[in-house]
């Protein structure tokens, strides 16, 4: 028997069974045991969600042991055992020539946790990773295995493409790869009234453009990504700019504000306005997963809520009135993002082009009204949230912001009528399945 907890520390288990199959036949066994014994079973990759769509009841399946590179076809076309991290697979693809079109800003998770919860990164006319699927492995609560793209099986595959881990267990994924290429990043300060005023222009003017905005101020950081050719050639941050910039000033002071303010919150605004100007301009040129990723050891829970994209002016400004109007102290930065609109059934940028507004408090706070109050901004929209981040939406609200949610449960149900994938989450998101297991 194991505990658990996930990267932030908010979400917990104890007393648990943790296995660890090598192999899809040993994956297959897992389920079919625990469904045999009436127990519930839920897979985890590095538990970097911050709700419990990972927290298990009964039994935790690991896929550490099943993290393998399959296959690296001529036109890109890579297969990867499910357990394999971002970050090992962004090394290997580099290594032979290749990277992933877009990715987030952080690369601990698993390609299927990755996957599963809807990570994206930024870039007005591209999508998350579940975009990037060509072909899947699910294996299903009964222990069958289906092998899933647009040919075969293509009713599964659309929809498993972003699967909360709820229709069956990933196996194996194919994504389609690009050839290599690098990234200029031109990083520097802005004000948020400049941005929101030309919002649409400022977040397509470059390929991938993402600000963060320090509440309590008006001060943003930018950061634009040009996609360039590595025959250009690089031109990487020295090692001590990288570790002056991302280690001491981006971590370690970032950890040292948030304490103080933790201990003084009338800090917090003049703490802020520290921290704006603390990370000055910046330019370089480097392979393209050193660039979209960034390094994060200040530990933290998060919410973020994907609205239309002409929305975002106006929910920023609302959610500036409102830390204005209110006695919070907000040591965090505001994180905003774009994306392409998609076809992925439950991807929070299904059929439309989205903004992405992501608040954060410290691991150890509880988000309280902050959260509460961004949620109502974004929802008075039609905002989406995050699969695995914070936010307080059940299956009733869901249904209205999702225009295939009832395709998807109906799909869970075919796949996993009892419930043997699930857990007290997954049944508040999706409902009861007809004959869960108690």
């Amino acid at each position: 028997m194991g505990d658990w907890r996930n990267w932030a520390g908010n979400q917990r288990a104890a007393g648990i069974e943790v296995l660890h199959p090598a192999g899809t036949a040993e994956i297959a066994a897992v389920l079919t045991t625990a469904a045999a014994r009436g127990r519930r079973v839920r897979p985890i990759g590095s538990g970097h969600s911050f709700t419990a769509i990972g927290a298990p009841e009964h039994v935790q399946l690991r896929l550490d042991r099943h993290a393998a590179l399959l296959d690296v076809g001529p036109t890109g076309l890579v297969t990867v055992q499910a357990g394999m991290p971002l970050h090992r697979l962004n090394a290997e693809l580099a290594a032979r020539g290749w990277a992933l079109e877009n990715l987030g800003d952080i690369d601990r998770q698993t390609v299927a946790g990755a996957l599963s919860t809807g990570t994206h990164g930024t870039g007005a006319a591209f999508g998350g990773l579940a975009t990037q699927v060509r072909a899947l492995q699910l294996v299903t609560a009964d222990g069958s295995v289906l092998t899933c793209s647009p040919s075969e099986h293509p009713e599964v595959f659309d929809v498993a493409r972003l699967g909360l881990g709820a229709l069956g267990v990933l196996s194996t994924v194919t994504l389609q790869a690009v050839p290599a290429f690098a990234l200029a990043m031109v990083e520097g300060p802005a004000r948020l009234p400049e941005l929101l005023e030309d919002f649409a222009e400022v977040m397509t003017s470059t390929d991938h453009v993402e600000f963060y905005w320090f509440p309590h101020t008006d001060r943003c950081l930018t950061k634009h990504n040009t996609r360039v050719p590595l025959a250009d050639g690089l031109d990487p941050l020295s090692r001590w700019r990288t570790l002056w910039d991302d280690e001491v000033l981006s971590n370690g002071l970032f950890a040292a504000v948030l304490a103080l303010g933790r201990r003084v919150p009338a800090l917090v605004p003049p703490l802020a306005r520290l921290s704006a100007s603390a990370l000055g301009a910046r330019a370089a040129t480097d392979l393209s997963h050193r660039v979209f990723v960034s390094a994060r050891r200040v530990r933290f829970r998060e919410m973020e809520y994907a609205v239309p994209r002409e929305a975002a002016p106006e929910v920023l400004r609302e959610i500036a009135r409102l830390v204005d109007a209110s006695g919070w102290r907000v040591p965090f930065p505001v994180e905003v993002r774009v994306s392409a609109a998609d076809d992925v059934p439950l991807s929070t940028a299904v059929g439309r082009e989205t903004a992405y507004v992501a608040v954060h408090v410290p691991a150890r706070t509880e988000p309280g009204p902050y959260f509460d109050a961004v949620e109502a901004v974004c929802g008075a929209v039609g905002g989406r949230p995050h699969w695995g981040k914070l936010h307080g939406l059940g299956a009733a609200e869901l249904t209205d912001r999702y225009p295939r949610f009832g395709e998807f449960v109906a799909l869970r149900d075919r796949l996993d009528p009892a419930g043997v994938l699930g857990n007290a989450h997954l049944d508040r998101l999706l409902g009861t399945p007809r004959a869960a297991v108690v």
